[in-house]
């Protein structure tokens, strides 16, 4: 892997879209271009419903303190903290790459995940355009996509994911999944300090349904003993917006990320800090991060089982649809992963 430290790199917040954007942040931002040799990454853990994501950067510029993609940094030599939010990694080549490895005979258009791992609507996607170009990549080659975003920037690409969705109509289609976790701004700007504030992204939900984008709220992550009473108003405020579906996850603090949450809501929000931690423990069976496959994206216990029941009866009683596993990411002629005796064990709600 070769990454080039760029100079003097772009200014997303000089670029076109910047009234898209939200204030730059504090840190100095350094930002390293990378020519990949392979776009697509295979997924083959049971926790999640698809088989193919495309991640176009590396870090994000957002800073949520519970991102479970920050130990992918310490792959490239950096740190979990403060260098996953300021040391981005651009793959500039990366809409070059989709379209060689979308044009193979053996490809079977299989729906993308755009993304896995970090958002591909961070700030910097402004003014390098790297989403926008894979998307315009699987427009001209009929692939269906599913979009989880903070940005607000995704509404600049209506235009592309309604070509997206007539292409794929029977085969696919091509939906927004809007990441909303809290419904204040204030805590939203202490946890998620360089993300939109919540109301720029029911603003979003609003702006992709209008334009006649297929558009769902992920309630993703729940922080238990902070945000699950956030759960009715979330919901009604997108329900409101035109969300015509809404999803979960609890919150799962894997590797380093316990490390820099702990420490973030230690410092933001002390007096809050132990009862969050005894609430991780609740629904954890007595730990704070939960590593195994079909259990560190999920809850237990009683404490758990009242923050579902509250996202089900909300859910319902706004008549907001839950996502088909097999709808959203199956292939026709074949079985979707995983298979539906492990939709239980999902990180969305798919159950």
């Amino acid at each position: 892997m070769k990454l080039r430290k760029v100079d003097n790199p772009p200014n997303p917040y000089d670029s076109a879209h910047r009234e898209l954007l939200e204030p730059p942040p504090e840190a100095r931002l350094e930002v390293f271009e990378e020519r990949v040799k392979s776009i697509l990454s295979p997924n083959d853990s049971p926790d999640l419903p698809f088989n193919w994501s495309v991640n176009p950067y590396r870090g994000c510029q957002h800073g949520c303190a519970y991102c479970y993609a920050r130990p992918y940094h310490e792959y490239l030599g950096y740190g979990a903290g403060t260098d996953f939010e300021s040391k981005i990694v651009v793959k500039v080549n990366a809409a070059e790459v989709l379209r060689r490895q979308l044009s193979r005979k053996s490809w079977r258009r299989e729906t993308i995940n755009f993304c896995g791992i970090t958002d591909c609507y961070q700030p910097l996607e402004a003014s390098y355009r790297v989403t926008r170009r894979c998307l315009e990549v699987c427009a001209d080659l009929s692939n269906p996509v599913a979009i989880v975003t903070k940005g607000f920037l995704v509404v600049r690409d209506a235009d592309l994911l309604l070509q997206i969705a007539r292409r794929t109509r029977g085969r696919g289609q091509a939906k927004v999944f809007v990441s909303i976790p809290f419904a204040d701004a204030e805590t939203s700007k202490l946890i998620e300090p360089q993300a939109p504030l919540p109301a720029r992204r029911f603003e979003a939900i609003r702006q992709l349904k209008q334009a006649g984008v297929s558009v769902g709220v992920f309630v993703a992550p729940i922080i238990p003993g902070l945000t699950d009473r956030d759960i009715p108003t979330i919901l009604e405020r997108a329900a409101k917006a035109g969300a015509e579906s809404a999803h979960y996850t609890t919150l799962r603090l894997n590797g380093s990320v316990e490390a820099v949450f702990l420490k973030r809501i230690a410092e933001l929000m002390p007096k809050r800090a132990g009862r969050i931690e005894n609430r991780l423990r609740d629904v954890r069976g007595g730990k704070v991060g939960e590593t195994r496959f079909g259990e560190r994206m999920r809850g237990r216990g009683v404490y758990w089982e009242s923050i579902r029941d509250l996202f089900h009866v909300t859910r319902e009683r706004l008549g907001l649809s839950r996502a088909d596993c097999r709808e959203m990411y199956g292939v026709p002629g074949a079985d979707p992963r995983p298979k539906p005796d492990a939709m239980v064990q999902l990180g969305f709600d798919f159950t």
